[in-house]
């Protein structure tokens, strides 16, 4: 039975952090915590309109938030700056196991996808960047549904997309409430904890396997 993977792209495969060099223009010694903000905002940004049914893409809810974490840290920067901060989230670096990993499963047979709520010219770019487009049988947006993860709808889209079937098929994201959705929706899920200090959200719905790197995911998905 050939195995689908499904891997979620902004906090996955690429590092969001990496917009944080950036950041230090403008808000100094606050850089972190104003780039945790910034991305924590949007994906509650995307939650709200999925939930609301109020659909603006991926980056709509990147610039709401990014306006909101100014407003909220009193961190002035002009737009035409906004501009290049936002254009930043198509350039963002790959986490360091990525390029290795990728192959690897690639020659196990496994069937890979990108799968992320971002638009596909942005992922498309971003993968394109990162040096790992070519490893990928496709790209699949949440966009293209008009909706946003964890929505079932989407996990559904997925598989339509890929052709796989839910018993056959791995969402692979270091998000829990992605894993959390994909499970909900009948898939198996993988959670990437790549520091080790991840918290799982408490509920009755855990990872089916949870990793520290991409290069352990073979091995887990093959021992279930």
């Amino acid at each position: 039975m050939t195995i689908t993977l499904g891997f979620d792209v902004y906090g996955t495969l690429i590092d969001t952090a990496g917009v944080t060099e950036a950041l230090h223009e403008f808000a100094g010694d606050r850089a972190v915590a104003f780039s945790t903000m910034w991305r924590d905002k949007q994906l509650e940004y995307s939650f709200r309109r999925g939930l609301m049914q109020n659909y603006q893409h991926f980056g709509i809810c990147t610039k709401n938030a990014l306006d909101y974490t100014c407003s909220m840290l009193g961190v002035e920067i002009a737009e035409k700056d906004k501009e290049k901060l936002l254009a930043g989230y198509r350039v963002l670096p790959p986490f360091p196991d990525v390029k290795s990993s990728l192959p690897a499963l690639k020659n196990n047979h496994f069937r890979l996808f990108a799968f992320s709520n971002g638009r596909p010219d942005d992922l498309a770019s971003l993968l394109e960047n990162s040096g790992i487009s070519s490893y990928f049988e496709d790209v699949i947006s949440t966009d293209e549904i008009k909706s946003f993860k964890p929505n079932p709808a989407v996990y559904a889209h997925f598989l339509r997309r890929s052709g796989a079937k839910a018993h056959a098929a791995w969402l692979i994201s270091g998000n829990p409430f992605d894993v959390i959705g994909a499970v909900s929706a009948g898939m198996s899920g993988a959670w990437v904890n790549r520091t080790g200090k991840g918290i799982f959200d408490p509920w009755e719905l855990r990872p089916t396997a949870t990793i520290r790197s991409l290069s352990e995911l073979a091995d887990a998905i093959l021992s279930t």
